[in-house]
This record gives C-alpha cells, structure tokens and sequence, in this order.
C-alpha cells in the first residue's frame, strides 16, 4: 500500500493528462525505482513515497530519465556545498537572508490545477552586504521544500514572475560564469516544470542579466520568456488576484508573504537537518567519478537549459 497526498481532482486529472499519471500502475514504478537505486553503490536517497513520485511527475513517468534525474540531483547537492550544507533554518544568518524576500512562492496557484507563481525579486538585497551565494542556500531551501510538499509545482509547474527592480551592476557583478552554470545546473535537477518566465520592471541591468544566460536557455523557454513594462501589462498574463498588493494585486502583502515563508522554513528544520544525510559518495560510482572540477569547471562548452 502506498502512501501519497490528496490532491484536488482538477489536479489529479492534470497528472493523468500531462505527466502520463496511471495511479493503478504507481506500485510497479515505484518498486522498480527502489530496485534501481539499492544497487547503486554511490547513491544515499530518500526512498519514500511522495519523494519518488515527484521524481516519476517531473519526467513524465519515464523510468529511465526518473533514473537519471534523481542521479543529478544527489549530484549536483553533493558537488556544490555552498549550496545545500549546513541549512539549519534556525541560524541567525540564513533567517536574516530568508527575510529578504528574493524567492517568494506566492500563496494562491493559478486556478485549482494551475501554476505556482514564484516571484523573485532580484533586487531586494544590498550585495555590498549580502553574498549572492548565501541567498542562493535560502532560495534552494525554499525550492526543497515545494519538492516535497507542494504536489503543484510538480504538476502544473511554475509561472516565474521576475522583479527587476534595483537590480544594480555591482548586483550582476557576483554572477560568474562557473557560478551561472551551478545554478542552471541545480534547476536542471529539480523535477519541477517552469510554465513561463514574466519579467517586470525592466532596468538598465536587464541587457546585461539576459545575456549572461543566454547560453543556458532552450529555444523552448527563450520563447516562453515576457517582458512586461508595467502592471497593467503583467495583469493580462498573471492576474491582479494572484499577486501581492506591492504589485497591484489583491493576494496579501509582501512583508506577510516573507515572514510566512520563513516560518515555514524554520518550521521544517527537521527536514534540512536530515537531508544533509542523503547525498552522493562519488568515491563508490561506477566508472568515473563527477566533481565539482569536472560539472562546473570554466572550461568546456556549456549545456543549454531545457525545461519541461
């Protein structure tokens, strides 16, 4: 008997329609995914339910990219440290990080089966105090946490809503091209869709943020990428009642939005602490090994970013 979460029957009929779900046939998946990963010598994974399902959601049922997703993940969290070790929620440094608001999934989806809207909020930090890395930790915090607990993001996805809003040169300045690879490379990772990138308040930085990306991105999301000038230009595209009041919407406001979003953080502690235990012994895979050096060295072409 498995055990999986509810969903509303809007969204379960979106996972039959759009990630190929057939729930009489979940069992049979799931216990080949097992049966795969206990012979993987260098692989430390969670192996419960709603963790493995999101997986086989986020590749469409396909056991072999299921495979090969899970196998970056691990990866990926076990080559870049700066990232995804010592997540305690309850540190003083990563509450005070959390507080700024640069990832905000906003409270109210899309409809029953639509999109999370996830807003970023580029400018919202000094990085003349801040480190571009430690928001980063926070941010994949966050991301973690829709993971494992928001059946949505895996099947409808996310509606990226990017604020560009003092976004400085000096801000652009921490994006290296060894640092933007780590990044697209731990998105690459997660098994979550991105339905559309929607940026607002365009600055003069913004040239410049999408060049240095432009690299990584598929033809499929470059088309699926907006530029709104104003609100009333945004609203047509993701309505006034979705979004925080700040951007002229009716969904509640910033200030509340951020604190509620930390006090989840915090109130899954437990979470972070043991997610520390699952990752990838490099020293046990067959045949050769993947480091840091050999993911995200400068040399070597980079891979384009491919999203659902």
């Amino acid at each position: 008997m498995i055990s999986l979460r509810s969903m509303a029957p809007e969204l379960a009929e979106k996972a039959k329609a759009e990630v190929n779900e057939v729930p009489a046939r979940i069992p049979e998946d799931l216990a080949t995914l097992r049966a795969w990963l206990s012979k993987q010598p260098h692989l430390n994974p969670r192996t419960d339910d709603q963790f493995l399902v999101s997986f086989l959601r986020g590749c469409k049922y396909s056991l072999e990219k299921t495979k090969e997703k899970l196998d970056n993940y691990y990866t990926v969290k076990s080559a870049i440290p700066e990232f995804f070790e010592n997540r305690d929620p309850t540190n003083a440094k990563i509450q005070e990080n959390a507080m700024l608001g640069v990832n905000l999934p906003l409270p109210h989806t899309m409809g029953p089966d639509g999109p999370r809207i996830v807003l970023v909020r580029m400018g919202a930090y000094d990085p003349s105090k801040y480190s571009i890395v430690d928001i980063m930790k926070v941010c994949y915090m966050i991301t973690d946490l829709l993971l494992l607990n928001d059946d949505t993001s895996i099947i409808a996805g996310h509606m990226v809503l990017v604020d560009l809003r003092g976004l400085s040169l000096s801000g652009l300045s921490q994006f290296s091209p060894t640092f933007i690879k780590k990044m697209t490379s731990v998105i690459e990772a997660f098994p979550i869709r991105t339905k559309g990138i929607h940026f607002v308040n365009p600055s003069t930085g913004f040239d410049t943020l999408f060049k240095m990306f432009h690299g990584f991105l598929s033809k499929k999301i470059q088309e699926r990428i907006a530029v709104h000038e104003t609100f009333e230009a945004l609203h047509k595209v993701i309505p006034k009642m979705y979004l925080p009041e700040e951007y002229g919407g009716s969904g509640g406001k910033l200030d509340t939005i951020i604190t509620d979003c930390k006090d989840n953080l915090v109130a899954h502690r437990q979470t972070f602490l043991e997610d520390a235990k699952y990752r990838n012994d490099e020293r046990k895979r067959p045949g050769k090994p993947k480091t840091a050096s050999t993911l995200f060295g400068v040399d070597g072409s980079f891979r384009s970013l491919e999203f659902d």
